[in-house]
Order: structure tokens, then C-alpha cells, then sequence
């Protein structure tokens, strides 16, 4: 009778910690996983990727433009006008920045005038003229634009304006000279500011 007194009481202890032990794990484990993975979803989302490269929202203009395949060449001509400081500075900016295959559509012979050190003044113009201080989202944009009646006037870093308009969903750049350029991607949230990808290199009155 003891015998069998001792081993049912046992089995009744461990019946009673294993069904107290199952809450708790669960419970704990679910704490852990919301604390850590709300947090890492919430910023994968919070911007798009750029020629499949993780754009993150924590570092500035010139990080994640130099992490994008696709902006080569814009980086190359931001380091050789001397604006890596500018543009990785507090800002906001705006920055409408042009693609390789955007810059690959200017003449060779200009494109590599733009790159010689004795042009730096004018490379500098030029890449200040893609950045509009202060931080503009497409839904401001599209906003000012109906605000304006159809268009918005921009003024850039470089001092000219760009004019903003829509064609479909689609806003549309036109540069003082005449050119145009179309917002591809939109939204890619910075630190500094917000850059929106285009498949043009706006040129201003030079």
C-alpha cells in the first residue's frame, strides 16, 4: 500500500508540474517572438528595395544610394562634385535620382565632360538640380500638383525650378531646359529625406 500510495503520488505531482509548465512556455515564447519580430517587419515594409538591393530607412542618401546597383553612376558624379557631405548631412531633401540606364541616355561626349575635374562647378549644378529641400512624397506631390491646377513648381538646391504634372498615376518632371523625367519608384524613405528613382537626368539652363 505504500508502495503504491508513493508512485501514484508521484505521477500526480509530475501530471500537475507538466500541466503547469505548458502555459508558461507558449506564453513566453510568444512574448519573445512579438517583441522581436513586430519590430523587423515594421521597417522591411517601411521601404521598397532598388534594383533588389535593401533600401533602410535608418541610413542616409549616399548609404543607400551607394547600395543600389542601379545608381552607379549618380553615386561616381556625387563623390566627384564633392557633395557626399551635402547630401549626407541632416537635410530633408527630396532627391529625384536618375538611374544608369537614365544617364547611359546622355551623350557619351557630354556624360564624360561632366566628370572632368575642371567641370566640377558644373557637375555639382547639375546633381543639385535632382535635390529639392525638404522631404516631398509622391502623395504631396500628386497634392500640389491639384493644388496648382495641374502642375507644381519645385524649387531645387541649384536655384531653377522643375515642374511637376501627371500623366495617368505617373508624375512627370520637366526641367527648365525642356527635358522629362518619370518617377519609376517612388517613396524610398531616408534618414535625410526621401529619394524617388527616375529614368531621366534632368538638365537645367546652363
Amino acid at each position: 500500500m505504500k508502495i503504491r500510495l508513493i508512485v501514484t503520488t508521484a505521477a500526480a505531482a509530475l501530471a500537475l508540474a507538466g500541466c503547469n509548465s505548458k502555459p508558461e512556455t507558449p506564453t513566453e515564447t510568444t512574448t519573445v517572438a512579438g517583441g522581436e519580430t513586430l519590430p523587423a517587419a515594421d521597417t522591411t515594409s517601411a521601404n521598397p528595395t532598388v534594383g533588389g538591393a535593401e533600401m533602410l530607412p535608418t541610413k542616409n542618401i549616399v548609404e543607400n544610394a551607394s547600395a543600389s546597383p542601379i545608381h552607379k553612376t549618380l553615386v561616381a558624379a556625387v563623390k566627384q562634385a564633392g557633395l557626399v557631405e551635402t547630401l549626407a548631412g541632416a537635410g530633408p531633401f527630396t532627391v529625384f535620382a536618375p538611374t544608369d540606364d537614365a544617364f547611359n541616355q546622355v551623350a557619351p561626349q557630354t556624360r564624360e565632360g561632366w566628370m572632368r575635374p575642371a567641370q566640377k562647378v558644373v557637375l555639382a549644378g547639375l546633381l543639385k538640380y535632382h535635390v529639392v529641400p525638404g522631404k516631398l512624397t509622391a502623395a504631396e506631390l500628386t497634392a500640389k500638383i491639384a493644388e496648382g491646377g495641374g502642375k507644381a513648381v519645385l524649387k531645387t538646391a541649384d536655384g531653377q525650378d522643375i515642374t511637376a504634372t501627371k500623366s495617368g498615376d505617373a508624375i512627370v518632371l520637366t526641367s527648365a531646359s525642356g527635358n522629362k523625367a518619370t518617377i519609376t519608384q517612388a517613396d524610398v524613405g531616408q534618414s535625410n529625406g526621401v529619394i524617388h528613382v527616375v529614368d531621366a537626368v534632368l538638365v537645367p539652363k546652363m
